[in-house]
Formats: C-alpha cells, sequence, structure tokens
C-alpha cells in the first residue's frame, strides 16, 4: 500500500528554485534514502512530507490517518517537560485513551452501568489493546534505551533543561520513533549516537512496517537501511530502487557512460570544424561544408550533455609528514577523571611512528577526555604524557575551535597558519572556499564550513602527528570520503575518534578500546575487532546457557557429593576465559593475514612497515595466549 505518493514537487527559495519535478511513490516497509549535497533541499524536501512547508507546484498525496513523524536538528521546544513526558507525547492517543478508560472506570465504581458507559468502555478498551495494550509505554522505554538513555527514574524524570545538544538530539529521535508512524521522516538521525546505538537504530528500522525517507552521512548506516535512493541534484531529481551501494555503482556507471557519450560527440564535432574551416572558400566543396555546418549544428542540440551539478568538492591531501622518533606519543601511568568519576587508572598508551590508532567506546567512556589529555589539552591527574623527538602534532577537536572567533573566514585562515595574499586564497579553494567565501563572517558560516576552515588549518599545519576527535562532524559525504583519502595516504601517526564505521576501518591500523575502565589494544582494523567482540560475546552467551543446563540436573540429584579430581573451577575458568581470547586473537590474525593479501597493503614503505609490524604484533598475541593456556591447564 503507497503511504505517500510525490508529483512534480517543486519549490523556490529566495526566489530560485531550489528543486523541480520530483516525482516518487513510497510503499510501507521502503526506506528510502535522499543524496546529494549539503544545500540541494534534502531537509526541505522532509519538511514538505511532513507538511510543514507546501511545495510551490506539484501534489503530495499522503495516505488517509497516515501518522507522520519528523525528526531533525531543532531541539524540543518545550523544555520544562520531562524526558519521560516528552517521548511519550508522541503517543497522545494512547494517553487519550488511558484517561477515558481511567474515567469510565470511575463513573462505573460509583454505580454507573448503563449500556452506554459499558459500550464506551468496551470501545476504548478495544482500541487500546489493537494498538499494543499497556505494554506500549515498555515499548517506548526499549527506544529510549536503544538509543543510549537509562530507563530509571532518576533519567526519565529530568527536565529536558538539564540535558546537554547532543542529549536532547538523541530525545527528540526517540519521540519521534516511539510515535508508530505510518511514515517516518529522519534528517541526520546518527547525529550524536554511539556505535551501539548505531547498530541499535539500524535493527529497530528494519523492522518497522512504517515508510522511512531519511538524511545521512553515515554510509554503513546508509548501506544497512536503506531500500531505495532518491538523488537530488542542481534540482533535479533521479529516483533508484535498490540499496545505496547499488545506486553508487549506478550512477559511477551513467557518468562514465555520458563521460564517453560526450568525448565522441566532441571529437566528431571538432572533426566537422576542421573539414568546413579547410574548404568552406571552395567552390568545389562549399556545398558539402554547408551541408556539415547544419549536421554540426545538429549535434550539438540533440546529443548527449553533461548534466547540470555542482562540480566543487573538498580536495586536500596532507603534507609528507617528518620523520619521528620510534614512538611519537607515550602516556604512562595516567590517571584520568573528571568531577566525581575515574574515567582511566594506571592507563599506558605507546602510538608508534606512523601507525593509524582509531579509539573507541561508549559514549560518556573518555575517549574525548583522554584525547585532550594525549594533545596537552589537559594534564593527567598522575602519571605523564611524552610527546616524542621532532613531534609536530596537529590538533582537530569535535567544536573545530581552530574555526571560531571573531574576523572573516580569510582573516581566521590568516591566523592560523601564517599564510598571506594568494597562498591563503589557494589555500581556501582546496576547501571550497571561493570568490567571495572567503569574506564570510565566522559568527555567520555553516558547521561543515566550520569544519572544513579547521581541516584547511590543520593540513597547513604541516603535523606529523594528528589528534582528531570526530573530524567529520556536519561534513557532506562526499567530503568525508575526501578526509578518508586523505588520512589513509598520510604516512604520520593518527589517533582518531569517530562514530563513522566507514572512516574508523579505513584508516585504522589498530583498535584501542576503552572498557570497564582500562584501556585495551587489538591489533587489527575496527571491523575486525568489531567482528571478534561480537564472536567472543556469543561464545561466552553460549557457555552461560551450557552452565545453565548442567547445573539443572546436578539442582535435583541425590544427596550425596562425589569428590572431583582434576583441575579447580578457577582453573577450568581461567582455561576456558583464554581459550575465548584464544580464538578472538586468531580471528585477528586471519583477518590482518587477509588485509595483507590486498596489494594496496604494500603500496607505500610506510604501509608496508604498518602492515609488517602489525602481522607480527598480532601473531605474538596468539603466541603469547597459547602459552598461558597451556600453563593454566
Amino acid at each position: 500500500m503507497a503511504v505517500a505518493i510525490a508529483s512534480q514537487l517543486g519549490i523556490h527559495v529566495g526566489g530560485e528554485p531550489l528543486f523541480d519535478d520530483v516525482s516518487f511513490k513510497l510503499e510501507q516497509r521502503e526506506r528510502m534514502t535522499l543524496a546529494g549535497r549539503n544545500g540541494a533541499g534534502k531537509s526541505t524536501l522532509l519538511r514538505i512530507l511532513a507538511g510543514e512547508l507546501l511545495p510551490d507546484s506539484g501534489k503530495l498525496t499522503v495516505a488517509k490517518a497516515a501518522r507522520v513523524a519528523l525528526h531533525d536538528q531543532r531541539p524540543p521546544r518545550d523544555r520544562d517537560l520531562s524526558l519521560r513526558e516528552y517521548v511519550l507525547t508522541s503517543r497522545s492517543e494512547l494517553l487519550g485513551l488511558e484517561t477515558e478508560l481511567q474515567r469510565l472506570e470511575a463513573e462505573m465504581s460509583a454505580g454507573d452501568h448503563s449500556e452506554e458507559t459499558m459500550a464506551a468502555y468496551s470501545e476504548a478498551q478495544q482500541r487500546l489493546e489493537t494498538a499494543g495494550g499497556y505494554r506500549w509505554r515498555d515499548e517506548v522505554l526499549n527506544v529510549l534505551r536503544g538509543l543510549g538513555f537509562e530507563p530509571e527514574p532518576e533519567t526519565l524524570d529530568r527536565r529536558l533543561s538539564t540535558f546537554s545538544g547532543g542529549e536532547l538530539t538523541r530525545a527528540s529521535l526517540a519521540r519521534a520513533l516511539a510515535g508508530d508512524p505510518d511514515l517516518l521522516l529522519l534528517d541526520e538521525p546518527t547525529n550524536h549516537l554511539d556505535i551501539p546505538s548505531l547498530e541499535w537504530l539500524e535493527g529497530h528500522l528494519q523492522g518497522l512496517d512504517a515508510a522511512v525517507v531519511l538524511v545521512a552521512h553515515d554510509r554503513w548506516f546508509l548501506e544497512a537501511v536503506g531500500t531505495a535512493v532518491l538523488e537530488l541534484e542542481a534540482g533535479r531529481a533521479r529516483f533508484f530502487s535498490g540499496p545505496w551501494h547499488a545506486w553508487r555503482n549506478e550512477k559511477a556507471a551513467r557518468e562514465i557512460a555520458l563521460g564517453k557519450a560526450i568525448e565522441r560527440q566532441q571529437a566528431e564535432i571538432a572533426r566537422m570544424e576542421r573539414f568546413v574551416e579547410r574548404f568552406r572558400y571552395k567552390a568545389t566543396k562549399a556545398k558539402q561544408a554547408q551541408a556539415r555546418v547544419k549536421q554540426i549544428d545538429k549535434l550539438k542540440a540533440g546529443g548527449p550533455v553533461a548534466e547540470a551539478r555542482d562540480s566543487r568538492s573538498l580536495q586536500f591531501q596532507f603534507t609528507k609528514a617528518e620523520r619521528t622518533g620510534r614512538f611519537p606519543l607515550k602516556m604512562e601511568g595516567a590517571r584520568i577523571e573528571v568531577p566525581g568519576r575515574v574515567l582511566l587508572d594506571a592507563a599506558t598508551l605507546r602510538l608508534e611512528r606512523g601507525e593509524h590508532v582509531v579509539l573507541v567506546g561508549p559514549n560518556g567512556a573518555g575517549k574525548t577526555t583522554l584525547i585532550e589529555t594525549l594533545a596537552g589539552e589537559r594534564p593527567p591527574t598522575a602519571g605523564v604524557v611524552k610527546v616524542g623527538h621532532n613531534v609536530e602534532l596537529g590538533y582537530l577537536s569535535q567544536h573545530a575551535d581552530t574555526a571560531s572567533g571573531t574576523g572573516t573566514v580569510l582573516e581566521a585562515a590568516q591566523r592560523g597558519t601564517g599564510l598571506t595574499g594568494q597562498k591563503v586564497r589557494d589555500l581556501l579553494g582546496h576547501f571550497m572556499f571561493s570568490g567571495k567565501e572567503v569574506e564570510k563572517q565566522l559568527s555567520d558560516i555553516s558547521g561543515g564550513e566550520q569544519r572544513r576552515l579547521s581541516l584547511a588549518i590543520l593540513v597547513a599545519s604541516g603535523a606529523n602527528v594528528l589528534i582528531l576527535d570526530e573530524p567529520t562532524n556536519h561534513l557532506d559525504l562526499e567530503s568525508r570520503e575526501a578526509l578518508e583519502d586523505a588520512l589513509t595516504a598520510f604516512e604520520g601517526a593518527v589517533i582518531l575518534i569517530s562514530h563513522d564505521r566507514a572512516l574508523l576501518e579505513a584508516v585504522g591500523s589498530r583498535t584501542v578500546a576503552i572498557e570497564d575502565g582500562e584501556l585495551r589494544s587489538h591489533h587489527s582494523g575496527w571491523a575486525s575487532y568489531q567482528r571478534a567482540k561480537d564472536e567472543a560475546a556469543a561464545v561466552e552467551r553460549e557457555a552461560e546457557k551450557a552452565a545453565q543446563a548442567a547445573a539443572a540436573p546436578a539442582a535435583g540429584g541425590g544427596n550425596g557429593r562425589r569428590k572431583r579430581s582434576g583441575p579447580s573451577k578457577n582453573a577450568l575458568r581461567k582455561a576456558a576465559d583464554l581459550e575465548r581470547e584464544i580464538e578472538r586473537a586468531e580471528v585477528e590474525l586471519k583477518q590482518v593475514e587477509d588485509e595483507l593479501a590486498d596489494p594496496a597493503a604494500w603500496s607505500s614503505p610506510g604501509r608496508t612497515r604498518r602492515a609488517t609490524e602489525r602481522h607480527e604484533e598480532a601473531k605474538r598475541a596468539v603466541e603469547q595466549l597459547y602459552a598461558e593456556w597451556e600453563q593454566a591447564t
């Protein structure tokens, strides 16, 4: 059943057309992703679908009585509500039903057993049961839990005014999801979600019966969730039925085919123009020349033409990193804490020359505090952070502080880099600031522009050790891929925090996780680390089930106890733990060896060195665990 049908939608902004002739049909369980550069009109289209904006042309039809929910980046208006009250307002019809049932129950308790009252009560009860009964509140709590909120009274009853901006964004998303909509509209739903919450959201959306339209820049999320793509480019729209990666392949093939067709057309026009130029004035060839002129005009009018599009893109690379000592950064015996809480104690981390480390952990584990400590922005409470020989640190905070302050984009770039004249303008041009855009006031630039300016200053710094906290914040998909390419090619050392899983996997050669208040190093990329973690969790769940099954007969059998020979329970438990660690280490080693089979791993001296070191470290980890297991058994 069609939930929404758009026919030739168009809208103007500031007197100029933003997009025109946008058409599509959305069925139940279809999840359409919107693709296009920042400013293409994706968020505007969501607001049209939500009924907040009227199109200037075309027609939008939404199924009768369909519930529509929109989540965007605007914070909740009423900050005096508690989190519980705010999210429950998404099911106002069920709250109304519960109130009606309470009223009718009070009347019946008072002696009103009329046929009219009983019929009203039966109807309200039936409507509530059809909507899921009284369990609907549990479903709302499950949504809050999935998005990282603890469903405890101290959290649920807190006023919205006491939550951070990121928490308010997650609350807005929870409200949209909890509303059980028929048409769900999501604008950047992955913002402020940690990786476990991202994975929960993917699974939740895949299980919905609703039609979903979403805007996101997380490539793994788009691939996991999307079933169709609506591409917005230079005011035009193209609908593609299929997953996100298939659309990317189709788009690339389309552009290649169009480019070849245009090249053939231009070559033919050039050949004909040479003929006309040579023979235009020869009496014997004049008639032929005139015929060719007409052919040229016909080719130009009817041949393939390049599609209108914004061809600007982020293009940059980091300067060649100067050689550092073996360990550019060392943190030893560090105690890192925030008021009222110790995040890490006696923590040690060594960053090797040319190594690319990704730092992961749940929200609140202390990733940003740790990275600020490593960058020298805050001292550890105990222990030391040592910067190695010939190190030039480049730090990019998640708030893009280097692009803040007063003045223009040009002035900020001059302050941050020391460049002047054409050199600073050339630098800004690589980051999509050209013409009058360099004169924009910092107070007027968008989040994406602020991030691009910070990256420009970082690139010009000549740093050979990069410390990056959420560098993809506010960047569109093309800019994220440009950053990924630049970081992958960078031969200096990198420490990276990001919720963009595609970036983590592309850049990282080692994964450091903050788990249970400890730093744990895994000599593999992020995907291998996550896979090993999931497999270990699955093994542990199976072991628990087996232990419970074995304990059940013992609990009901006889009074006598037999003294068991062999290893103690503690030894067996330790051996089992080591076996799980060995299994995980072997998975990591296999993943490293599979990665080394790709010639790209050996494409430069820096990559060759990193590949060899990762392989040796992974082998040593397996050997050490086997030695410990032999001792335990």
